[in-house]
């Protein structure tokens, strides 16, 4: 009933950012080896925007029966509350359809300038199957070049390690994107390096992705 219940609760908020959702941003990938389906929504909780809500979801899938072992889904919804203009802190519950559930405590520290953002995202967390306590650090870094008129050159990495007990790696991974941005659509190629286990099996794909992101001004 516990897992029934969250996942309900998971959809609930994903069809409310889905709907109201300040930021929304659907991303298609799909390579030699893999297709990812990624969705990201945030949206304040407040007028004044010191509480946010954050939704992720992400699916991928391999096509090489071989590793299909690999396939993973997950979704995760933190509430931020926002101590800084560059710091931020608040607790999230996350379900993976490999590791299964577990609730954290995460800090967000971010700065943009005109053509640079950066976001690093350290979690602490506490695993429901094997009742680990974990440490998982994360970077989101982006880089954009005016080309002309509402054409940009963007590129865009993502890297996230996950450590049982702190001390073995359990999963990590690497994602670049670099392509062109016209307006809110994005495309180019997309590169992904991912490892699984405390003794790391590697696996890589190349390929190409699109990426939407819709933003919303209503109150």
């Amino acid at each position: 009933m516990k897992k029934v219940a969250l996942i309900i609760m998971f959809g609930i908020l994903a069809l409310q950012n889905h709907a109201k959702a300040q930021i929304t941003q659907l991303e298609f990938a799909s390579g030699m080896a893999k297709t990812d389906f990624t969705y990201f929504a945030a949206q304040p909780m407040n007028e004044k925007e010191t509480w946010s809500l954050a939704t992720l979801a992400f699916f991928q899938k391999y096509h090489e029966h071989e590793n299909f072992i690999f396939d993973e889904l997950g979704v995760q919804t933190t509430a931020f509350w926002q101590l800084s203009n560059s710091i931020s802190i608040g607790p999230s519950l996350y379900y993976n359809s490999v590791s299964g559930f577990s609730e954290r405590i995460s800090l967000l520290f971010g700065f943009r300038t005109k053509h640079l953002s950066l976001k690093i995202i350290p979690s602490i967390a506490h695993m429901e199957l094997t009742h680990f306590i974990n440490g998982e650090i994360f970077l989101q870094l982006t880089f954009t070049q005016p080309l002309k008129k509402e054409w940009q050159f963007m590129c865009h990495a993502t890297i996230l390690t996950h450590w049982d007990k702190f001390e073995v790696h359990s999963r990590s991974f690497q994602q670049l994107r670099a392509g062109i941005s016209y307006k809110n659509n994005q495309f180019g190629l997309a590169v992904d390096l991912d490892r699984y286990g405390n003794q790391p099996i590697q696996r890589t794909s190349m390929g190409l992705y699109l990426r939407k992101t819709f933003i919303s001004t209503k109150k």
